[in-house]
């Protein structure tokens, strides 16, 4: 019985995304994808079906910062940048959505970042 590295992928996501609307009570969740190249953070509201903010290392302002695309420095620049836009858009608690990726590197500078800026999860 063996499964490829996609199919663990896949299974770790459900079970992250079932553990979000069983504890989640509701609260928008913050969700990361990360690419080779990029790192992407949506702050998505599932009652409504509503990305509510977002950012990632192609937005303007941070390509104007320098070409931390694919980096620790990149991902934290994104958090930062997510949690300024949500907060601008009246959120202060989030579930973080770190979708089958596990918590380190990227996806933990993220979430640090965005802790730092003012949101709670």
């Amino acid at each position: 019985m063996s499964n490829s590295a996609k199919e663990l992928f896949e299974r770790r996501k459900r079970r992250v995304r079932w553990q979000i609307r069983m504890k989640g009570r509701g609260r928008p969740r913050l969700s990361v994808f990360r690419s080779n190249q990029h790192i992407y953070a949506q702050v998505i509201d599932d009652t409504r079906g509503h990305t509510m903010a977002a950012a990632s290392t192609l937005d303007r302002a941070l390509r104007a910062e320098g070409p931390a695309r694919n980096t620790v420095d990149g991902a934290a620049a994104v958090g930062r940048l997510v949690a300024e836009r949500a907060r601008e858009a009246g959120v202060e608690q989030v579930v973080l959505d770190r979708g089958g990726y596990a918590y380190h590197g990227r996806v933990k500078a993220l979430a640090d970042a965005a802790r730092e800026e003012g949101l709670k999860f």
